[in-house]
């Protein structure tokens, strides 16, 4: 029901990227959809391979597993959409539509955060105490930081979805992003939302610099225990089994925070739209690439499914 300027707003419009030619649109189509094909066969790859090989069963390899879990949800909510805005004129969302893609957006992308800084913990357990490592991170304990890692999720989604949309909006309801993230949707709002953006903020704060935190702390640990190392090839090694993690820790963290972090007069919308694409397309289809590429037990378990794959095949009738 309007009300003053105030409206009921039933859909939202997906600006994405219509203010580029048809053809760029097409171009990007096309290579959107290459990388998430990439995606979602990566990442599948690494989810069958380490529960396949009994050699990948340590619990590194279970929470690999559960990062690329999430990195096929977060591209299942954000790519399909983002790729039929390219393809169609159509490029609405439904009110409920673009809710649901926040939450999960929100979900997904605490749930990595907090599953990054159990990953450093895991690497920090097995590095400086490599003789109870087994112990320490048993099946009940890896279950239980699993667990942990996904929980934080389902109330900051729920808290912050939920009470942006319970906002009025205006009469526009053109959202300037190929998906439906927090800012754009706020811009619509026909209130105050003076206290819904300190919660926003200080939320993302505590969200992303708490895991971070705990990531910094855990590397800290681990690069004492590599000094008193005294081979160089026991530092090589020791090294080469926490490089992957950290390698995928610096490109989610950097491209998020230069996203979500920088001062609102540098950010415009076209350049939030190409940070967004770091952690949103690109960033999930590097993730089994840098795992596979970096690590000889992945390549090798890989190696030794596909040989298992094509014996199986030859003795089919």
């Amino acid at each position: 029901m309007a009300a003053g300027n105030w409206t009921r707003v039933d859909e939202f419009i997906l600006m994405s990227f219509s203010s580029l030619p048809k053809g760029m649109q097409l171009l990007l189509f096309l290579a959107f959809l290459a990388i998430y094909l990439v995606t979602l066969l990566g990442n599948s790859l690494i989810i069958v391979v380490t529960l396949a090989d009994p050699m990948l069963h340590s619990p590194m390899y279970f929470f690999l597993r559960n990062l690329s879990f999430l990195e096929i949800g977060f591209n299942l909510v954000i790519v399909p959409k983002m790729l039929s805005t390219l393809l169609t004129p159509d490029t609405t969302i439904s009110f409920l539509g673009c809710a649901t893609q926040m939450y999960f957006f929100f979900f997904f992308g605490v749930a990595e955060c907090f599953l990054l800084a159990t990953m450093a913990y895991d690497r920090y357990v097995a590095i400086c105490s490599p003789l109870h490592y087994p112990v320490i991170m048993n099946h009940r304990t890896r279950a239980k930081l699993a667990v942990a890692s996904w929980f934080p999720g389902f109330p900051v989604a729920t808290v912050q979805t939920t009470w942006l949309f319970s906002f009025p909006f205006c009469a526009t309801n053109k959202v300037n992003h190929f998906f439906c993230d927090s800012p754009p949707v706020l811009r619509l709002v026909c209130a105050d939302t003076a206290r819904f953006e300190v919660y926003a903020i200080v939320g993302t704060i505590l969200v992303v610099m708490l895991p971070c935190l705990l990531i910094v702390c855990s590397y800290a640990r681990i690069a004492a225990a590599i000094l008193q190392i005294p081979s160089a090839k026991g530092k090589h090694k020791a090294f080469s089994t926490c490089s992957s993690h950290l390698l995928v820790v610096s490109l989610f963290y950097i491209s998020s925070s230069l996203t979500y972090f920088r001062p609102k007069s540098n950010n415009s919308p076209e350049s939030k739209k190409l940070l967004s694409l770091s952690y949103t397309v690109v960033t999930p289809m590097l993730n089994p690439i840098i795992y596979s590429l970096r690590n000889n037990e992945v390549k090798n378990a890989l190696g030794r499914t596909f040989h298992k794959a094509l014996i199986l095949r030859n003795h089919m009738p």
